[in-house]
Formats: structure tokens, sequence, C-alpha cells
């Protein structure tokens, strides 16, 4: 039974290819979106970070509740201050690019 269903699926595949081609670009760029996301998502999520004790970074938000800002950037000066209180191991900066509101 298996073998008379291939046989009818060429047929239908040679009688009209417009239709296979169709189905084949379908599946290709589904099976290619499907690797990107996983990829994506694997180097994100799924993998450790490559630093030492990763479990426990954090990062520091500054905020101004009468400017109506929930979460900016540490000025150099505001880093400094931080780095001197030895509340942690080790204190870096990063510098980001510009976040927009969520407004």
């Amino acid at each position: 039974m298996p073998l008379e269903d291939l046989r009818y699926a060429i047929r239908f595949c040679r009688k009209s290819p417009s239709f296979t081609l169709a189905v084949l670009l379908s599946l290709a760029i589904g099976i290619g979106a499907n690797t990107a996301m996983f990829s994506v998502a694997n180097a994100l999520l799924l993998r450790p970070l490559p630093y030492g004790n990763a479990d426990r970074l954090v990062i520091l938000w500054n905020r101004s509740p009468g400017l109506d800002i929930a979460e900016d950037w540490f000025s150099t000066a505001q880093y400094f201050d931080v780095k001197s209180t030895q509340c942690f191991e080790q204190v870096a900066l990063a510098i980001g690019g510009e976040r927009k509101p969520d407004r």
C-alpha cells in the first residue's frame, strides 16, 4: 500500500508542477524560519552565558519618578559611586544605545 501511495504522489507532482513548487517553497520557508528562530532562542535563552557564575549577574537601573523615568542608564559618576560602596564583587559599565520610552 505505501508503494502505491508513493507512485500516486509522484504522478500528482508531475501533473501539477506549479502546485508542487508552491508546496516545496512553503516547506523551505517554514523550515528555514523555524531553524532561524531556534538558533536565536538557543543562543539567547537555552545556553548559559559565557561568564562565571552567570546566575549571579544583575543589571542596575536608575529611577527618576519625578521625571516619570522608570529605567534609565547610570551616569559615569553614579557608576563610580556604586563601585565605591563595595556592595558588589565586581561592577562594570556597559555603554548602550538610546532607549525608546515604553509609552
